[in-house]
């Protein structure tokens, strides 16, 4: 395939991408949160109060169903459990979000999350999440080796982040730590709206890794990387450049301050899905940016920024 083909390839499946996120209006937010084994006291102590720190946020955000695991219900069964009352339960519009905390390895071949009993491969968890009916979904994996994770996990529709680059990268991490805390932070939320995307999340935590490693003058044993478009290797700096991050940005996974009080309010609810359509065509649009004449860019992006100034005003009466 040429380069300019290529170039058609990707901005197609942008356009279809925006379309389909801009048609869906927001439904239930189903989180399993798991936090695995730590092998050590200090471990477990650690993973247990992630996983109890990310159901304290999540339940904070209305219409959710929630399920954390951790300590000896963290097995493999009670995680298919929690995966099946979602197939059963879940609609379409609805987002899943699962969060890994702990450990995990790589033997070169597979990667396996550890939990009591047998542990959980990326492989046996792909083929569960394939039978939830949500449409949109995202896999948080911020356990040591968790970069192997991506090539089984990935498709469309889909976001997957880890906190490794590859399965070779198996020191404990620290990223976890900085997803839970993007969930709680309102300095998450970089583009204000009161609400925390996958994508904000993984750069906040991201950003707080890279700081961590630099204060602590150590060399980072672990890149987190993102991928969304259900065909990558996943990377670090998601953008139009190499199409990764557009999902990503449309999954928002919690809703704070007034938009959280107004999400309750079922008078606002078709607002606040107007406006989250009108955010989705605005993401879209930057992505489609490079193949647009510049005055027909401005001129696009002007008017959408003008209904959501205006769906916004009705929101906040």
């Amino acid at each position: 395939m040429g380069a300019a083909a290529e170039v058609g390839c990707c901005l197609r499946k942008v356009l279809l991408l925006g379309s389909f996120c801009a048609g869906l209006l927001p439904g239930t937010t189903w989180y399993i949160t798991v936090a695995g084994l730590g092998g050590e006291p200090e471990y477990e102590a650690r993973f247990a109060n992630l996983g109890m720190e990310l159901d304290k946020s999540v339940r904070a955000t209305p219409d959710v169903k929630v399920t954390t695991l951790s300590g000896t219900n963290a097995t493999k069964a009670r995680i298919e459990a929690a995966i099946d009352e979602a197939v059963k339960g879940a609609k379409a519009d609805d987002v899943l979000v699962v969060t890994l905390i702990g450990h995990g390895t790589f033997d070169g071949a597979e990667y396996k999350f550890n939990i009591p009993g047998p542990d959980l491969t990326a492989a046996e968890l792909a083929g569960k999440l394939e039978f939830v009916p949500s449409r949109r979904q995202v896999v948080i994996n911020t356990t040591s080796a968790s970069g192997a994770s991506i090539e089984p996990l990935r498709r469309d529709y889909r976001a997957v982040i880890t906190a490794t680059r590859a399965g070779t990268e198996k020191n404990a991490t620290v990223f976890g730590r900085f997803v839970v805390e993007a969930f709680r932070d309102p300095a998450a939320d970089t583009d204000k709206n009161e609400a925390v995307s996958a994508l904000e999340a993984f750069q906040y935590a991201d950003k707080k890794t890279t700081a961590f490693y630099e204060t602590q003058k150590r060399l980072a044993t672990e890149h987190p990387l993102l991928e969304d478009t259900g065909k990558g290797t996943g990377v670090r700096a998601p953008g139009p450049d190499n199409g990764q991050g557009l999902l990503a940005r449309q999954l928002p996974l919690l809703r704070f301050g007034s938009l959280q009080q107004a999400a309750k309010s079922p008078a606002k609810q078709a607002l606040l899905a107007q406006r989250e359509t009108i955010e989705g065509q605005i993401d879209k649009l930057k992505y489609e940016k490079a193949a647009m004449p510049a005055d027909e860019y401005k001129k696009a992006l002007g008017k959408l920024l003008l209904q959501l100034a205006q769906v916004q005003e009705e929101i906040d009466k």
